[in-house]
């Protein structure tokens, strides 16, 4: 039976330290609270900034109004759906988590700024929290 090893095991079976953040990095997490304002499809919302290095593991989102009018992506300026594809958010009181392969579980090359985009205009009050969580040392 052949033995297949992650990028990181395989390292260490080599006597090799893994890369930071991999293996017994610690986990953080940036959490922030938007104030449902009517926000539009036009609008950068910053909800998060992760620092270069940082390894990107999932996100949470938890909002106490529906935002079916308009679906949101979460990501960075020029990818707007890195972390999560554009899609409605409509459970109220009940955290959704999310992350795109592509990505989360590999280090940033530089500082992000996480942004939403929405596709149309939010909700004119509530409040939508944005929980970020990643793995750095």
């Amino acid at each position: 039976m052949a033995n297949t090893l992650g990028a990181q095991m395989t390292k260490l079976d080599a006597g090799t330290p893994p890369d930071p953040g991999f293996v017994d990095g610690s986990v953080r997490v940036f959490c922030e609270e938007v104030t449902l304002a009517g926000q539009g499809a036009a609008d950068t919302i910053e909800v998060a900034r992760l620092p270069k290095g940082a390894v990107p593991l999932y996100g949470v989102l938890s909002t106490d109004t529906s935002l079916a009018a308009a679906n949101i992506a979460i990501g960075v300026s020029g990818t707007a759906g890195k972390y999560r594809a554009s899609a409605a958010l409509t459970a109220v009181d009940s955290p959704e988590v999310f992350g795109v392969v592509a990505g989360v579980g590999g280090a940033l090359t530089a500082e992000e700024t996480v942004i939403i985009s929405p596709s149309a205009a939010l909700p004119g009050s509530g409040t939508l929290r944005v929980m970020m969580a990643y793995a750095f040392n």
